[in-house]
């Protein structure tokens, strides 16, 4: 993280990206970005973070964050002693500021703090009623003066605007209009909790080892067993949508070690799955294209070399029974739903319906999948189907089969 500087008079342009609209309820803030200027208005840092809220991330279409990037990422309890000090002696400024001003206390009072001086602040909304005559979007008031807004719903991305915004009014009425407010802040009381690391969104590592590579190759190969068994059956869980989470990934990684089995046998395993899926492609004479496509995607969640799915294409496979069914839901079928997807929750319920499959409100051992927005979701029902050892899929694996 940037070093903090020394308080001195200023603005901190703030912005939150959240799960929701309600800060004093079950919503919390994902994203916060912090920018200071000087009282002319000349921006002079910037700082952000993503935020663990402990639960789903709500409209996941709008914000762009996933679940992966959330995993290391510090709580709020764990960046609000640097917020603190960012934001002392400061003019806050944010767009729709009663919108951040609500999260920024709500967030605070559960971190356990409660500031020993009132916020002053501006709201670069209201004040485009002053300075533009209309507008209400951050994006309308930008444009009227011609600033950058390239990836909105990024916290780093709106604050920034949203400073150079303010920047624009205060050009527009000179840096005296702004004496009397400067003059009233107070300095805050410093936090005393716990100060983890900030994770800004473009520094979550785009690549993260792969299961395979967190394998040790120095534990003993074993053979013909049943955790060789349990570990094909987690695989094929894991593999239903054609997807590996980051918590899959461990999970995978956790049995292995567990049960002993080294990467050769691991990786022996992985063909052996493969090749049980070949036999089910060449079932009906000859595998299509449809097919083919999913064992290279297969091959390649498993890391298995495409010429070993080439290979096994090459020669016709004599089908005697398939060594491993495919999974699908039958009717009776206990489903859990949960995040908050691109097509309305209570239509999918009412389709699998149509299909005789069951959709509950809360994760019971009864259920046989639990279908979320995104499988890496952190909700108390992800959380719980982890627990019970259900698969999770995403809202593709739903809409290829109900659609």
């Amino acid at each position: 993280m940037t070093p903090i500087p020394a308080p001195a008079p200023g603005f901190a342009t703030i912005d939150f990206e959240t799960t929701g609209f309600y800060a004093e309820g079950t919503d919390r803030a994902i994203e916060v970005s912090v920018v200071h200027s000087d009282p002319d208005g000349t921006i002079t840092g910037q700082w952000e973070t993503l935020v663990n809220p402990g639960r789903d991330l709500g409209r996941q279409d709008i914000h762009g964050i996933t679940a992966r990037e959330i995993l290391s990422a510090p709580q709020f309890a764990g960046i609000a002693g640097d917020l603190i000090d960012l934001l002392t002696g400061r003019v806050i400024v944010a767009h729709n500021a009663s919108f951040d001003l609500r999260f920024l206390d709500a967030e605070l009072g559960r971190a356990g703090y409660w500031g020993s001086a009132p916020w002053v602040s501006v709201c670069t909304m209201r004040l485009a009623r002053t300075y533009l005559g209309s507008g209400t979007t951050l994006a309308d008031c930008c444009a009227a003066f011609d600033i950058e807004l390239g990836g909105a719903h990024r916290a780093a991305v709106d604050a920034r605007a949203t400073a150079e915004l303010f920047a624009a009014y205060i050009g527009s009425t000179g840096q005296a209009s702004w004496q009397q407010l400067l003059g009233s802040v107070e300095m805050l009381a410093p936090h005393a909790g716990e100060r983890h690391d900030w994770l800004p969104r473009a520094d979550v590592a785009a690549y993260t080892p792969s299961f395979l590579e967190r394998i040790i190759d120095r534990v003993p190969d074993v053979s013909d067993t049943h955790e060789q068994a349990e570990y094909l059956a987690l695989v094929e869980r894991c593999l239903l949508d054609r997807y590996l989470s980051e918590h899959e990934k461990d999970a995978l990684v956790g049995l292995a070690e567990r049960a002993g089995l080294g990467r050769a046998t691991v990786e022996r395993l992985h063909r052996d799955y493969l090749s049980a899926l070949v036999t089910v492609a060449w079932a009906d004479g000859v595998p299509t294209e449809e097919e083919r496509a999913d064992l290279y995607a297969v091959a390649h969640l498993l890391e298995v070399p495409v010429s070993v799915v080439d290979d096994a294409l090459a020669r016709p496979v004599e089908v005697t029974a398939p060594t491993m069914g495919s999974f699908a839901l039958s009717a009776g079928d206990v489903v859990v739903l949960t995040g908050e997807m691109l097509r309305p929750r209570s239509e999918w319920e009412e389709r699998l319906r149509e299909h005789g499959i069951v959709p509950k409100p809360a994760v019971t051992k009864a259920a046989r999948l639990v279908i979320a927005a995104d499988p890496d979701s952190l909700s108390g029902k992800a959380r719980k189907a982890r627990d019970y050892g259900i698969p999770i899929v995403g809202e593709t694996w739903l809409a290829d089969r109900y659609a």
